[in-house]
């Protein structure tokens, strides 16, 4: 699961991220302790809280004293608004940019995008 591009704790943090975008983890759903999670991933318990203390703090997850982690109800949505955002930030305005210096139109950009293929169809 893990590689060397990143921190271990960060991989871990978007794992779960990914999850919660992908609807694998719901919102109210508890997740594996940090315990648990540092067993099965065979990592130190540190790193596996340091991902959660960043999840924490970015409102993804949540603690119940006692009973554990679980998924921010509002998780999903915060993390797909955050993602649409860098989309538009990191890949449109870009591209934009590159168009408008090699002299392509807007229309012909939406035009070929209307024309690709829908995932999953080719």
């Amino acid at each position: 699961m893990f590689d060397d591009r990143s921190p271990i704790y960060r991989q871990i943090a978007d794992k779960i991220k990914t999850d919660v975008l992908s609807g694998a983890l719901d919102g109210d759903e508890q997740i594996m302790s940090t315990n648990q999670y540092a067993a099965f991933y065979r990592i130190n318990p540190a790193t596996a809280a340091k991902a959660f203390q960043q999840l924490v703090d970015e409102g993804v997850l949540y603690k119940k004293r006692g009973i554990g982690m679980f998924v921010s109800p509002t998780a999903r949505d915060s993390l797909r608004e955050q993602r649409r955002r860098r989309f538009f930030t990191d890949v449109v305005d870009p591209m934009m940019r590159e168009a408008r210096a090699i002299g392509v139109p807007v229309e012909e950009i939406v035009e070929r995008m209307r024309a690709l293929p829908a995932e999953g169809q080719a």
